[in-house]
């Protein structure tokens, strides 16, 4: 087991050769248990991470869709295409992460926010403080949020 931990510190990948083979040859009392539980425990984290992070690019450039409609372009779609195509992957991979959409949409839109306001040159008060999309729109391959144009200020004139 020790010399097991050594390997996991000096070269990982090997490790991970190493422990499979042991697991697929039943030698189960020869897997360094310890790291291997951590590593399975990190896989479903990474999985969970990517998820997020496919969901702050898609909400970013579903907000750029809104409120940038003369800026828009086929890379923007493209880009929306293709993080809708990856989650969907990844939920099908992994179904139990589903509920996570929904739990971490809040947070999911507060990260699409900072990444957009220096995209986009706008403030953050310049988007809604809530996520105005919701998990199902947010999937729908045939969902476009319609454009919202920020009203022009009002000139007043002086009477003379």
């Amino acid at each position: 087991m020790e010399q097991d931990s050594d390997l996991y510190e000096k070269d990982f990948h090997a490790w991970t050769q190493h422990t499979a083979a042991l697991l697929r040859s039943g030698r189960f009392d020869e897997v360094d248990i310890a790291h291997a539980a951590d590593e399975i425990d990190d896989m479903g984290k990474r999985d969970l991470k990517e998820l997020n992070s496919r969901m702050q690019i898609l909400l970013m450039h579903l907000l750029k869709w809104q409120y940038q409609p003369s800026k828009r372009s086929p890379s923007w779609l493209s880009t929306i295409v293709s993080q809708r195509i990856e989650i969907d992957a990844l939920l099908r991979q992994s179904p139990s992460l589903r509920p996570k959409l929904l739990a971490e949409l809040a947070d999911n839109y507060v990260g699409a926010v900072k990444r957009a306001v220096p995209e986009t040159g706008f403030g953050k008060d310049r988007f809604p403080p809530r996520c105005p999309f919701t998990v199902e729109q947010v999937l729908d391959e045939q969902f476009l949020p319609e454009a919202k144009v920020r009203p022009k200020a009002r000139r007043t004139r002086e009477r003379s």
